[in-house]
């Protein structure tokens, strides 16, 4: 049985609480995880068992100990492909962030399948006995930070924070067009797309609502370069808002009208983000990819 332990010792931004509520709330473990910590005892303040009823304070050591039968999910294990690279922009114990390739997709669809950048991230980890499991995606043109977890605890806890906007992702993208505000805000919200399956529509099916903050840092040649920023996270987000703004993304293959032989230029370009068990930030920004510029 694999078991994954995790030392901490809290630091003085943590206020006197439950241990319960440091582990729910601070550290966003789920309920069913801290009830198996609980039952099995397999969670100790300064190496005792105590209840998660217990006060902690800055100073304290936690251990938490997981074991695979905590993770009853878990999905099937990535194939290593040694066919392709991963490009790491940042590892820890616990994630790994890839400046993923433009063109690659981010996952196989089916057990076996190979040539997606986690089978790559699977080949990168093997040598270190770790696996990866996927934690969000990108779109298969888009590039940038793709956040990946080594082991199954980060799963939950990662995909709390991006649900919670905890996460904070920032994106660079060239747009069609100039003359948009300096700064602004898109609010529509956005469904499926009845006639196309592919796509999603500004008051489509099944809407949900969608806020999309960007910047303009520049225009060249009558486009402009955006810095743009998700506070919710809906498929094609980006390029359904933009799009329906008048300014669809140059080399979009489904809501831009481009007569040009370009690639998709949307890139993942910084992540901001706690890490895990902790009240450290961590910034990561992903080297924009060459020839990220519109075709003269």
């Amino acid at each position: 049985m694999t078991k994954w332990l995790f030392h901490r010792q809290l630091d003085s931004a943590v206020t006197a609480q439950s241990l319960r509520t440091l582990l729910s709330d601070e550290w966003l473990l789920p309920k069913y995880l801290i009830r198996q910590l609980r039952i099995d005892q397999r969670v100790l303040v300064n190496h005792q068992y105590h209840p998660v009823n217990t006060i902690v304070h800055a100073g304290d050591q936690i251990q938490l100990e997981f074991v695979t039968s905590d993770f009853t999910h878990l999905p099937h294990p990535i194939t290593v492909d040694p066919a392709g690279t991963v490009e790491v922009v940042y590892e820890d114990h616990d994630l790994l962030i890839v400046n993923k390739h433009r063109g690659e997709k981010t996952h196989p669809n089916q057990p076996g399948e190979l040539g997606s950048t986690l089978n790559f991230a699977a080949n990168y980890l093997a040598s270190k006995g770790e696996a990866p499991y996927m934690v969000h995606r990108l779109d298969m043109e888009t590039s940038g930070a793709l956040i990946i977890a080594k082991n199954p605890v980060a799963v939950p806890i990662l995909n709390r924070q991006i649900s919670n906007k905890i996460i904070k992702r920032t994106y660079l993208t060239w747009v069609h067009g100039t003359g948009l505000p300096k700064s602004g805000t898109i609010d529509l919200p956005i469904g499926r797309d009845p006639e196309d399956k592919r796509k999603r529509k500004v008051n489509g099916i099944n809407t949900q609502s969608a806020l999309t903050h960007y910047q303009v840092l520049k225009e060249q040649a009558g486009n402009s370069l955006l810095q743009v920023n998700l506070k919710t996270g809906r498929t094609h987000q980006i390029r359904v808002h933009l799009a329906a703004s008048g300014h669809s993304l140059i080399g979009d293959p489904l809501y831009s009208n481009d007569n040009i032989e370009q690639p998709m230029l949307l890139h993942s370009w910084q992540v901001v983000f706690p890490l895990l068990f902790s009240h450290q930030w961590q910034t990561v920004m992903a080297p924009v990819p060459k020839g990220f510029e519109p075709s003269s």
